[in-house]
């Protein structure tokens, strides 16, 4: 009894107090005191979103401890059972364990993004998978130990795979999931926006366990039909302002060509040597030896196993600060080198030009573009087109479920006019990033004239 009444506090400028009993903070801090969790404090949320909103230094380790919390909150309200309730706790908690420096921009070193961080994930999980691991976790969880078959649902459940239970599934993964709905308020409150508020504690308030053709699914009473709009307002709002943000793009696609000109040319250039011997550059020569065999083989699935598992150990040392080292050290350099060119702006926050276009202009601005490379000498990173269509709500995928006043189960655009307006539409924007020392160039004037936006 004494056990229950004791409780674990986390002050987080987000959910204030968050309160773990006794029995849920043995549950995941056994996991949160590890090496490969403590790695999650030196990876930025947003990656470079800080170099626009200043505040968004928040990190995947914030992230993962708020999504477990809110997941523990979803299990109480919908009144899952103990073990239920701790199988989601820790599926939450490690859902973002795969993740490299600066999250989702790193996975564009490799072609076609071939290599995601959730193909690291299931390697980080096996790391707990150990037996001493298990013994001193279960000393501490007597009454619900951690078994290997327990370990796998928790897996199953943040990689995606057939969940045995779809109701914990869609805690861990799914338009309502608590990974969404810790992020958003998040994400919003760390940029100083208010594009992510939402009523969490309403929306947790209204949230039920409803029947549909798939078995028992998470969703909603009627009563949560306002929130729920107001969250995917949100999460359209942070996607178009924040998550796509012009200028965050332009940096990280910087970011990308900085990695990717320095894994082309570590091996050959001698002013490289000092970047060439850390952990960053023995692994950029690895993925772009990984880069040139995709050319060549005829089992690109094989070659992505293979690479993954041999460099595991090396990906798993990486976090912001290797990168954040070898820009200072490049931007400290004086040599003609596009990373060094690049690095310079990414140290100093020098600022391309941004362009806003309008859809119909894209395919004449593509052919301008084309032309203006081949004939000048301008860098592709010096002007640059970027996409982004995007969705703010799958209906047909995945819809969200309403309980009715008479318990009849409905699809959340069936009663919501807002939100059919908005299911399963592609919205797109472009827009064009031009380098200051190009900006003024005859040629890029004229294209500027050309699709009418000055």
């Amino acid at each position: 009894m004494v056990e229950q009444l004791s409780y674990h506090i986390i002050k987080d400028p987000v959910h204030g107090t968050m309160q773990f009993s006794a029995i849920e903070n043995n549950w995941i801090k056994p996991f949160i005191d590890s090496p490969n969790f403590q790695r999650l404090r030196h990876i930025k949320q947003l990656g470079l979103g800080d170099y626009i909103f200043p505040g968004a230094v928040h990190t995947r380790f914030n992230h993962c401890i708020g999504c477990s919390f809110v997941a523990g909150q979803i299990a109480h309200k919908i009144g899952l059972a103990e073990e239920e309730r701790q199988l989601v706790m820790i599926a939450c908690l490690l859902h973002d364990i795969g993740h490299g420096p600066f999250s989702h921009t790193f996975e564009d070193i490799f072609q076609q993004k071939l290599i995601r961080h959730e193909d690291w994930t299931p390697h980080f999980l096996s790391d707990f998978r150990r037996t001493d691991f298990f013994q001193n976790y279960n000393q501490l969880n007597p009454r619900h130990p951690l078994t290997a078959e327990k370990f796998k649902l928790i897996e199953n459940m943040i990689m995606h795979k057939a969940p045995h239970n779809r109701v914990l599934a869609d805690i861990v993964s799914s338009q309502l999931d608590a990974d969404r709905l810790d992020y958003l308020l998040r994400d919003s409150l760390f940029c100083g926006v208010n594009y992510g508020n939402y009523d969490l504690q309403w929306m947790l308030n209204s949230m039920v366990i409803v029947n549909s053709a798939e078995g028992e699914r998470l969703g909603l009473t009627h009563k949560g039909i306002g929130v729920v709009e107001h969250y995917l307002m949100a999460r359209r709002l942070m996607t178009r302002n924040i998550y796509l943000h012009h200028k965050k793009l332009a940096f990280e696609f910087f970011l990308v060509k900085l990695l990717a000109n320095l894994a082309e040319n570590l091996e050959t250039m001698e002013v490289f040597e000092a970047i060439k011997q850390t952990r960053l550059g023995h692994f950029l020569l690895f993925a772009n030896q990984f880069n040139q065999d995709l050319k060549t083989t005829s089992d690109k699935i094989d070659l992505k196993r293979q690479f993954i598992k041999t460099y595991y150990a090396l990906y798993k040392e990486l976090c912001d600060y290797d990168i954040f080292m070898a820009i200072k050290l490049l931007a400290q350099m004086d040599v003609p080198n596009i990373a060094v060119q690049l690095a310079k702006r990414l140290h100093w926050r020098v600022m391309p030009k941004i362009i806003r276009l309008n859809q119909e202009n894209i395919h004449h601005v593509e052919l301008m573009l084309l032309t203006i490379k081949q004939k000048y000498n301008i860098e592709d990173w010096q002007i640059f087109l970027i996409r982004t269509p995007h969705q703010s709500y799958t209906a047909e995928e995945d819809p969200i479920l309403i309980k009715n006043e008479n318990n009849s189960i409905k699809t959340l655009s069936d009663i919501s006019f807002i939100i059919q307006a908005m299911e399963d539409k592609l919205e797109h924007s472009a827009f064009l990033s031009i380098d200051k020392e190009v900006y003024e160039y005859p040629i890029v004037k004229d294209l500027l004239r050309a699709i009418m936006v000055v």
